[in-house]
């Protein structure tokens, strides 16, 4: 796992390729990030299937109640059948383009 901070957005990488395993990882050490604006780099792993990406739906759902985002950024599903709640991009670009928008709607009150 790497870890990456900048201002109020933290990048974590799935380094070792299994998404599964970096999961647990992620869920034992997530209280402290809980106060961050996530990108969850999961590129790496090339076998990563819709069930890895559920995996994250119950973290999403956490972070999205404490008015923080939570971008996944993989290239290897079919977008079109990932859960309306999780938001899941091909590049972390577009991720840090995501967050950015979400801050400036909850900035103003949506």
């Amino acid at each position: 796992m790497k870890v990456d901070q900048k201002g109020n957005t933290t990048t974590i990488k799935n380094t070792n390729g299994n998404s599964a395993a970096f999961y647990q990882k992620l869920n034992h050490v997530y209280a402290s990030y809980k106060s961050q604006n996530l990108i969850i780099d999961l590129s790496q792993d090339k076998a990563l299937t819709m069930n890895d990406i559920k995996l994250f739906l119950e973290m999403v759902k956490v972070h999205t109640k404490s008015k923080k985002s939570l971008v996944l950024v993989t290239d290897s599903i079919n977008f079109n059948d990932v859960p309306s709640q999780i938001t899941v991009v091909p590049s972390q670009l577009e991720a840090h383009d995501i967050i950015e928008m979400e801050e400036i709607e909850r900035n103003l009150g949506f």
